[in-house]
């Protein structure tokens, strides 16, 4: 339809961002026979989710624990998981025969694309009659009373790109073609906006704007699941590209995965989880040799006659056991070595500390910590102790989970646990 400044979409939901959360928000609550309005200024749904995983979509982990989050309340995530575990999502994604596998550490992944999962909720959202309004930018959201006005316009910023538009430019989707500011009005309102990680596909702040504005308190957001930055006098600069398993440790945090030098600092698994937990100024301890003793290496007899270079070459890359081996000893036999020396040389490979100047920012970050405070959050049911109506769903709370599908899991319980009540 042609929409004027006068038009108002009366409906019972309405589902800011349809990511996610907002999907399967949308999902369980028209399921219930709610008339249920998706807004986004994305042309095409699930943005994040077709670029999860590498694509490949890491939709859940088999090994689902509070702990695998970080927050101001480690126990608000217990509710919203123990009513939907991996098995729910497995069994979700295999009604729909999407392919999947498990790898390393209880990851599941689809087998094709990631598509299938994004496609999967958006048919089904269709199916129960969702109506999508994307390409669409929100101006305004207020309360007047009886229940939240959102007004949006079209989304003059959006790019329309080939796969997100129809022929005629229209977004893929909307029930608002063109026209002026169109405005929604419903009882329920679930922000479902996430973080400001990955601004480069459209993330923004609005999420936590709205929260403010109905009274909540937002922990400033930080990017997490990111590559961490050192100091350019940082000794072991000039690596890049050198990768091996690490235990890196900071914050009460130890993760033991593959670490990637980078040309700025250092990256890969290890790297990301442990910057869910580190905080600007704090120390990184590396452990190079994680599950390794050097020390009883260096006291073996069968190494005395070598040179601390060359039994540190064997252990390492040798670029990397170069720039570790304090001068003074490279070229003398372990034998030789002092108490001292070799007490330096055990703490150089296990116990190697730096303070990293940053890290690699939003546009690096997978996602951002922080966030909309779950203080006056229902853990069952997502709604605002505030102002009822109002619910707060996946990432754009101050719950994130670390590398492995937790986030994207985070994403469903707690869109489900809305849709339940919305």
């Amino acid at each position: 339809m042609t929409s004027t400044a006068t038009d108002v979409i009366a409906t019972d939901v309405i589902i800011l961002g349809a990511g996610a959360s907002g999907l399967f928000c949308a999902m369980t609550a028209a399921a219930r026979g709610r008339r249920v309005a998706l807004v986004d200024h994305a042309r095409a749904t699930g943005r994040k989710v077709r670029v999860a995983g590498g694509g490949k979509c890491n939709f859940t982990n088999l090994e689902m624990h509070a702990r695998h989050y970080v927050g101001g309340n480690p126990h608000f995530p217990k509710s919203a998981l123990a009513r939907f575990s991996p098995w729910d999502m497995v069994s979700l994604v295999s009604e729909q025969d999407i392919a999947w596998e498990e790898r390393e550490h209880g990851q599941l992944f689809c087998l094709r694309s990631a598509d299938d999962v994004a496609d999967m909720l958006e048919a089904r959202c269709r199916k129960a009659g969702c109506r999508f309004l994307l390409g669409q930018r929100i101006e305004d959201v207020e309360h007047d009373g009886d229940a939240f006005v959102v007004t949006m316009a079209p989304a003059q910023a959006a790019a329309a790109d080939g796969d997100d538009t129809t022929q005629g430019g229209t977004p893929r989707g909307s029930t608002v073609a063109s026209g002026k500011a169109t405005r929604l009005r419903a009882a329920s309102l679930v922000v479902a906006t996430g973080s400001q990680a990955w601004p480069q596909i459209g993330a923004t702040d609005i999420g936590h704007r709205i929260a403010r504005q109905f009274g909540h308190k937002v922990t400033p957001p930080r990017p997490v699941l990111v590559p961490l930055v050192m100091d350019p006098q940082w000794p072991l600069h000039g690596l890049a590209g050198i990768a091996l398993p690490a235990r890196v440790a900071t914050g009460g945090a130890a993760f033991t995965l593959p670490l990637l030098f980078t040309h700025r600092g250092i990256s890969g698994p290890a790297t990301l989880q442990a910057s869910c937990y580190w905080h600007p100024g704090a120390p990184v301890e590396i452990d190079f040799l994680p599950g390794q003793n050097l020390e009883e290496l260096l006291r073996a007899p069968e190494h005395g006659k070598l040179l601390a270079r060359t039994l540190l070459g064997r252990l390492l890359p040798d670029r990397l056991a170069e720039r570790l081996l304090p001068p003074e000893i490279e070229n003398r036999k372990i034998a030789e070595l002092s108490k001292a020396a070799r007490a330096a040389l055990h703490a150089a490979v296990h116990a190697h500390a730096a303070v990293p100047a940053g890290t690699e920012g939003m546009r690096k970050a997978e996602a951002a910590a922080g966030g909309v405070s779950v203080e006056h959050i229902s853990s069952r049911s997502m709604e605002s102790a505030l102002r009822p109506g109002l619910f707060f769903t996946g990432e754009v709370l101050d719950v994130t989970g670390q590398l492995g599908g937790y986030n994207l899991h985070w994403a469903w319980a707690s869109g489900k646990a809305a849709g339940e009540v919305a």
